[in-house]
């Protein structure tokens, strides 16, 4: 924790008032001209239903003629939020609502927050399918497992338009940024390495769906969950076929990374060059016994939040050389609010149709790319922070592009025209923003926490 920054305890006190204060995050504002009640005659009737009827005949022209080119929504059902599990729609809202202010200050993108009581995975995809044509967009969160895995390969398949599970594919892509740079800094290649990929849960599931893009191995990936290592003759394997058969996929296709499907944990970790832990929270998740055996120059992401699974200083104390967390107080905190605010506003601008796993790995190596060429890679830099805004119109150019390359585009766009159009909108928003602020129309919050 930075000096003078407030304790956890403390965040949570500041965060219920300002709250309370502000009555939520968010608001809809006019953009267009108001000036008297003719202007309504344009903007509603009778002039609206020109435009009605132009979108009845084609409704590709509700991305032109209507807000909802830049408009998505975001969607959870309340079943695992944060880290508090599985605490309801209404007690999600305030968290959706926070990632939209994020999606518009970061990437410039209008988001509406959506929590629901269909749970039910199928009831979940049929509401979807059903609101798709207010929308140019669906960014899914906090969905508990295995039914995420489900809805969003649902959802991408019946709908046309981009959805994107943050909590899967937005992690994935920023743990894939990184552990591209860290890589280069200890001088190794990503198809040669042995990887633990610790916990199997969202995050890690398309972390190594992403691996295989790459074309990384399988026999060099082993993966860990909270009973030991997901192997083809381990205990209950035809039962985890029924109950989650990602993970399932994962024992049958990394074949226990050769190990014997008894073998303890300890020995995942013997030999290997990478861990990328996203699972229970610390400290003790990962002894400091099984990183020293690791080989030499290894790499440990330890992505659980508030507690990594070991301490920076552990891991580095046992041999690790690099080490990444999901904290801001730690060196190379991999954010994957540096992912989907660009992703979204890249898609967005070529009105693209879905958000293919080989568009994430174009914005996870361009996200790589910028970290190198702004400021360089080093053992505690691998990554950049949100402070460095130019990395969104990158990150959107890279992945509108390949949007277009793979057909899944409704217009078409040049990385230069993409570059400069996600900065034009981004930093459009963030004057508009500072213009509010210094303005007053924003109240000033009754206490400083800036510490």
């Amino acid at each position: 924790m930075s000096e003078g920054e407030p304790a956890s305890d403390q965040w949570y006190a500041i965060s219920v008032n300002m709250h309370r204060f502000y009555s939520g995050k968010i608001e809809v504002l006019p953009k267009v001209p108001v000036r008297g009640m003719k202007d309504f005659a344009v903007w509603y009737s009778p002039g609206v239903a020109a435009v009605s009827k132009l979108i009845s005949k084609d409704p590709d022209l509700s991305f032109e003629l209507t807000s909802r080119w830049n408009t998505i929504a975001v969607v959870s059902d309340g079943t695992r939020v944060l880290g508090l599990g599985k605490v309801g729609p209404e007690a999600a809202y305030p968290v959706m609502e926070g990632k939209a202010l994020l999606f518009k200050y970061l990437g410039g993108v209008d988001a509406v927050p959506i929590v629901h009581r269909a749970s039910d995975a199928a009831k979940f995809v049929e509401l979807l399918q059903l609101i798709e044509p207010s929308f140019g967009g669906i960014n899914l969160e906090d969905i508990e497992k295995p039914k995420c895995f489900t809805i969003l390969d649902e959802a991408r398949s019946k709908l046309s338009i981009p959805v994107w599970h943050d909590d899967q594919q937005g992690t994935a892509t920023v743990e894939l940024a990184g552990l591209t740079n860290a890589l280069k800094v200890v001088g190794k290649r990503l198809q040669d390495v042995r990887i633990v990929i610790f916990g199997a849960g969202a995050a890690n599931t398309a972390f190594y769906r992403l691996l295989k893009v790459v074309g990384v191995k399988t026999s060099h990936i082993v993966v860990v969950d909270k009973y030991g290592i997901l192997h083809p003759e381990m205990k209950d394997i035809d039962k985890l076929m029924l109950t989650d058969p990602y993970q399932y996929r994962m024992a049958i296709e990394t074949g226990g990374g050769g190990l014997p499907s008894d073998a303890p944990i300890s020995k995942a970790f013997e030999g290997a060059d990478v861990v990328v832990a996203a699972s229970a929270p610390g400290p003790g998740t990962i002894r400091p016994e099984w990183v020293s055996r690791m080989n030499r120059d290894a790499i440990v992401f330890a992505l659980a939040n508030p507690v990594p699974e070991i301490w920076p200083s552990e891991a580095k104390k046992a041999g690790a050389r690099i080490v990444a967390t999901g904290r801001s107080d730690f060196p190379n905190q991999v954010n994957n609010s540096l992912v989907f605010p660009a992703v979204f506003r890249g898609v967005l601008d070529v009105r693209a149709k879905t958000i293919t796993d080989t568009m994430a790995v174009a914005a996870a190596y361009e996200l790589a790319r910028f970290a190198e060429e702004n400021g360089g890679i080093s053992e505690s830099r691998i990554l950049p922070t949100m402070d460095e805004w130019e990395v969104y119109p990158r990150v959107a150019a890279a992945i509108a592009v390949k949007a277009v390359e793979e057909g899944v585009a409704r217009r078409t766009t040049t990385y230069r025209e993409e570059l400069e159009r996600a900065r034009e909108i981004i930093g459009t928003v963030r004057q508009k923003f500072q213009s509010i602020w210094s303005s007053g129309l924003i109240p000033r919050p009754p206490v400083d926490y800036k510490g």
